[in-house]
């Protein structure tokens, strides 16, 4: 899915490619082998230990650094993606600036992110399955902890995040056209 949403996105063989919250990696991976030949990924994240984790994943260089205060010069990047990492961003004015900023005339944004359903059966659904089922699946009491606290977080930053036309509606402040 994460290929799958970056080519439907525009990304293409020769791009320069710019990943937000690169974190470990995996969309990274996706966007290098979509822009190759001859394109190229910078990872970017604010987290030191998230870069040594991603230093495995095809990227040509990784750079510590925050999305709202991107450290590169403008029209840097033919693309810029950031794959579930929305919710996690304090200013989301600030981080679309910034991406517009970096992105070459004619440059393509894409940003993957889950929100909170909207059905409230659906919502109580999901966060069962999150915060119950999958810790339950995680094996041995250590490892079930230990999913119970991570899904715990991860359903918290779900349902915080925000509505999918605030986003939107951010998009055009800062904008973008499409």
């Amino acid at each position: 899915y994460r290929r799958d949403a970056l080519r439907r996105a525009g990304l293409g063989p020769g791009m320069r490619v710019l990943d937000i919250a690169t974190g470990t990696g995996l969309v990274a991976r996706e966007a290098a082998s979509l822009c190759a030949p001859g394109g190229f990924v910078v990872g970017l994240d604010p987290s030191a230990g998230m870069l040594h984790e991603s230093s495995t994943r095809p990227c040509a260089l990784l750079v510590r650094g925050f999305g709202e205060r991107l450290p590169f010069a403008d029209a840097s990047f033919d693309f810029v993606c950031m794959g579930f990492a929305l919710r996690h961003v304090a200013d989301l004015g600030a981080l679309l600036r910034e991406i517009r900023r970096v992105l070459a005339p004619a440059g393509r944004a894409s940003i993957l992110e889950i929100t909170r359903p909207r059905s409230d059966i659906v919502h109580g659904a999901m966060r069962a399955f999150m915060t119950r089922l999958v810790p339950a699946f995680a094996g041995g009491t250590a490892k079930r902890a230990r999913a119970r606290d991570l899904m715990g977080f991860y359903w918290e930053t779900i349902d915080a995040c925000v509505s999918p036309e605030t986003v939107l509606g951010e998009f055009a402040e800062a904008g973008f056209t499409h």
